[in-house]
């Protein structure tokens, strides 16, 4: 028997257990199931409920615990087994983890998803010498610049440097100064604040 016809049978054994391993570190790579609490996390995190914005809440397997709500004006809703939810300031994230507890006494390893379906709450009006005065809903957040732009932009008469925004505060309100020529020129730009819901940006 020639030397190669020796090896041949050593070489073939190996070459079979080369693939057998490579079959199960593949097989070991494959993706499992996303765990149901990663699957209901929403996306919108960061968003903070307002008053008038519509939620979607279900509890998985719980057909009679699925419900869409309104925030009221005075910023809660109502959800059964649960109550009374303060939902303003608050992101859907932070809403189902609430929920999730509230419902552990009732419900075993309760598994909670919250989104939001209509964003309505971020809300502001542009009042004053533009050209297209009035109230915007917006479905993202807008800075100040973005706002004069979907108010139609200043009339030739605007007091362009004697801009305010006021904001309400509890029972107070302040008055944010905006000069537009700033901006324009590339300087200050961090008069460009974001917009909250109810802000009012008044162009004299």
């Amino acid at each position: 028997m020639s030397p190669i016809s020796k090896i041949l049978p050593s070489l073939f054994a190996a070459l079979l257990l080369c693939t057998d391993q490579a079959e199960t570190l593949a097989a070991d790579a494959q993706p499992g199931p996303v765990p149901e609490s990663v699957a209901t996390t929403p996306v919108d995190a960061g968003y903070r409920i307002g008053p008038e914005d519509v939620l979607e809440i279900s509890v998985w397997k719980e057909d009679g615990l699925k419900k869409e709500v309104l925030v009221r004006p005075d910023g809660g809703i109502s959800f059964p087994l649960v109550g009374e939810i303060k939902a303003t300031g608050r992101t859907a994230e932070q809403i189902r983890v609430y929920i999730t507890d509230q419902l552990k006494s009732s419900i075993n390893e309760p598994v909670v998803s919250v989104s939001v379906l209509k964003v309505a709450a971020n809300r502001f009006y542009v009042i004053g010498r533009v050209n297209k005065p009035g109230e915007f809903v917006a479905g993202r957040y807008i800075d100040v610049l973005q706002a004069l732009s979907m108010a139609g932009g200043l009339t030739p008469y605007a007091a362009e440097n004697d801009i305010k925004v006021l904001r309400r505060r509890g029972d107070s309100q302040e008055a944010i100064p905006f000069r537009y020529s700033d901006i324009r020129q590339g300087r200050k730009l961090e008069q460009n604040i974001t917009l909250e819901g109810g802000d009012v940006v008044v162009v004299p």
